[in-house]
Parts: structure tokens; C-alpha cells; sequence
């Protein structure tokens, strides 16, 4: 069969190929003037912006690989002249090993168990929302969310003692853990919303328990929310300065907050040293973002569209 042509309108002439050209140049010329159409203010403020955050990085990177003796002769921001790791060597020397597994174990020890049962709660808030006790729960998750940690840290402190939990990591975990769950409850719970009723109900006509449905459906479908609290929970425990300070007292507990306080003061005068120590605080951060930047940016942007 020969292929078919669409017959102009009665009355009107058929546009000719020079016509044709004409119209596709001026289309692609539009959108051509449309690309070229910077918003020159946003980008101006979004590269002032852009070096407000980076030039107090470079400057603490570059820093921290100076010699103490030519760090005040030098201009701060100009680049080492005979870069050293001597700095790193004697932050690391100073029992800066003991410090990071003990953030490491605080970290560990807070988000795992306020994550978990945060997810478990947020479940049942959602799946048993007419349930008294868990409407009570709830409102009381949401009436921490007002509480700061410094109003409370006197009595966290008395509790401490009472528990004779002093001076130990767990005295660390359990508040921090406390202030971890309010907020998580409330992201889980907005999420678990989301999921489909009709699969929460297609799982239970297959048999399976509330229990079952929780960990086979929900928690699959949730793993961002889970990936952002988790994330978002370690930032905060992890630069953690108030608890350690009150409820710790022996070099052997101190977080990694509180042992770059210690070097400020053992440091005074070498501020190359006290800034390797930021550098080597820093990249445990740095490295948990570069392995959950998708899921983060998935759970922190989910909903946006709806």
C-alpha cells in the first residue's frame, strides 16, 4: 500500500518546504533564547555561597598539613610549602584510636536499638491507630520532639548516678537513644502511611501475622526512611558534645567531640594539630554519607511530588 498524505483544508494553501524551514529555524531559535536565559542572580549567590562553605575547608585541610613553626610566619589560606604528616602522627599518637572506637561504639549503640524500635512503633502507630494506649504513645513521642537536650540534662544526669552508670559509654547510649526515637517515630510514620492499604491487606489474606507483614513488607519499602533516620541520628550522635561532657569524667570514655576539646587545650599554640584532628573526626562522616547518599536523598525527597 502507498503511503497516505493528509489533504489540506478546504480554502487554505499547503505550507511550502521554504516555510516549513522557516518555522522549524524560528522554533529552535526560541529555544535556543530560552536556554540562554540564566537566572544570573541565583547563580551568582549559589557560587558566593559555594565559597563561603569551601574556603573554611580548604583552609583546615591545608592547615593541617603545616609545620607548627611556619604557620604563623605564613598567610593563612596560601598552600603548605613542604606539606608534613607529623600533625596526623601526634593526633594520632595521643590515643586518638581510643577516642574514635569509643564514638564508634556510641554511634553503633544508639542508632541500631533507636532505629528498630522506632520502626516497630511507628508500625503499630500507623496499623493500630485507633488503640488508646498507642494514640497516649504517640502523643508523647511527639511531645519529646519540644524538649531540648539541655533542659534535661540535669535530671538525665541525677538518673545516671542513681543507675551508677557514670562514667561509661552506656551512660552515653541510653539518653541519646531516648532523644534518637521521638523523631524517628515521626518520619517512619509518615512513610508507613504511604504504603498501600491494599497490600497490608493482600499480606494479611495470605496469612501472614502482623509480625510477618512488618518485616516482609514494610521494612523493604520504608529501607529509605530507615537509611535517612539511621544516617541523620549517627551525624548527631557522633558530634555529641553536651552528654560526654557531663556524664563522662576518664580520658578512657571520651567521644571524639570531647577529645578535640582536650586537644585544644594539650594544643594550645599548635593549631596545625588541633585541625588533623578535625580532618580525622571528619572523614568517618564523610565516608557514612558517600555509601548512603542515594538512599538519604531518596527518604529526604520522597513525597515531594505527591
Amino acid at each position: 500500500m502507498s503511503p497516505t498524505t493528509t489533504a489540506p483544508a478546504p480554502g487554505t494553501t499547503p505550507p511550502t518546504a521554504t516555510q516549513q524551514h522557516n518555522d522549524h529555524t524560528t522554533n529552535r531559535l526560541r529555544r535556543l533564547g530560552r536556554l540562554r536565559q540564566v537566572n544570573w542572580a541565583g547563580a551568582s549567590a549559589a557560587w558566593f555561597w559555594l565559597l563561603v562553605v569551601a574556603l573554611p575547608l580548604y583552609w583546615i585541610v591545608a592547615t593541617s598539613f603545616k609545620e607548627q613553626a611556619s604557620y604563623f610566619g605564613s598567610n593563612p589560606l596560601s598552600p603548605p610549602s613542604s606539606p608534613t604528616l607529623e600533625n596526623y602522627r601526634l593526633v594520632i599518637e595521643s590515643d586518638f584510636v581510643r577516642y574514635f572506637i569509643n564514638s564508634t561504639i556510641v554511634a553503633l549503640g544508639t542508632v541500631v536499638p533507636a532505629v528498630l524500635v522506632s520502626f516497630m512503633a511507628a508500625f503499630a502507630i500507623v496499623r493500630d491507630g485507633s488503640n488508646r494506649f498507642l494514640r497516649a504513645t504517640n502523643g508523647l513521642f511527639l511531645a519529646g520532639l519540644a524538649i531540648p537536650l539541655q533542659a534535661t540534662i540535669i535530671p538525665v544526669y541525677l538518673i545516671i548516678i542513681r543507675l551508677h552508670l557514670y562514667d561509661s559509654l552506656l551512660a552515653i547510649i541510653l539518653p541519646s537513644i531516648a532523644f534518637a526515637i521521638p523523631l524517628s517515630v515521626l518520619v517512619l510514620s509518615n512513610f508507613i502511611r504511604d504504603v498501600p492499604k491494599e497490600l497490608f491487606e493482600s499480606m494479611r489474606l495470605d496469612g501472614c501475622t502482623d509480625w510477618m507483614t512488618m518485616w516482609r513488607l514494610a521494612f523493604p519499602l520504608v529501607r529509605p526512611a530507615l537509611v535517612t533516620v539511621s544516617i541523620y541520628n549517627g551525624l548527631t550522635v557522633w558530634n555529641g558534645f553536651l552528654l560526654p561532657l557531663v556524664l563522662t569524667q576518664s580520658p578512657t570514655q571520651r567521644t571524639l567531640p570531647l577529645a578535640l576539646w582536650t586537644f585544644q587545650g594539650q594544643y594550645g599554640v599548635n593549631v596545625p594539630a588541633v585541625l588533623a584532628s578535625v580532618v580525622l573526626t571528619t572523614v568517618p562522616i564523610l565516608v557514612l554519607y558517600a555509601l548512603g547518599r542515594r538512599q538519604m536523598l531518596s527518604g529526604l525527597t520522597a513525597g515531594i511530588g505527591k
